[in-house]
This record gives structure tokens, C-alpha cells and sequence, in this order.
């Protein structure tokens, strides 16, 4: 649990330094900002949802729904190893 907000945490991070090396508008950057802390927000409520004891596949489709449209691919920007 912790290594998936760890994960999270960083993902976000990073990404936010890249944005800023990479020209864009103020405004730009601040959508950019508001995409990632809605994917952490994704990522910390299926944290919750597996820590509550719902399946896995219940809590990534729950995931999947919060991150449509913000990020790329099944996994809202970030997927670990089992």
C-alpha cells in the first residue's frame, strides 16, 4: 500500500518537473498540475478501495472510470508489478 502512494507520489513529481522544463504556458501547466493531482486522487481512492477488501478487478475498473480522459492507457498513467 504504501509503495503504491510512494509510486504515486514520485509519478507525480516527476511529471511536474518535466512539464515545467518543457515550455509550456502558465495555463499549460497549471491543467497539467490539476490532471496529475486528479490522477493521485484516482490512485489514493484505489488504495482505499483494495484496503476496504473489494476485488482488485472491482477497485481498477473503479480506477479506470476516475481517470477517463486524464491519463493514457487501462492503468490512469501508472502501472506497478505483482
Amino acid at each position: 500500500m504504501k509503495k503504491l502512494m510512494l509510486a504515486a507520489v514520485l509519478s507525480v513529481l516527476a511529471v511536474s518537473a518535466a512539464v515545467a522544463q518543457s515550455g509550456h504556458s502558465d495555463k499549460e501547466t497549471k491543467e497539467d498540475i490539476a490532471r496529475h493531482r486528479a490522477m493521485a486522487a484516482a490512485h489514493e481512492a484505489a488504495a482505499k478501495c483494495l484496503e476496504s477488501g473489494k476485488k482488485e478487478d472491482v477497485c481498477t475498473k473503479e480506477l479506470q472510470a476516475a481517470c477517463k480522459g486524464l491519463a493514457i492507457g487501462k492503468y490512469c498513467g501508472m502501472k506497478h508489478v505483482h
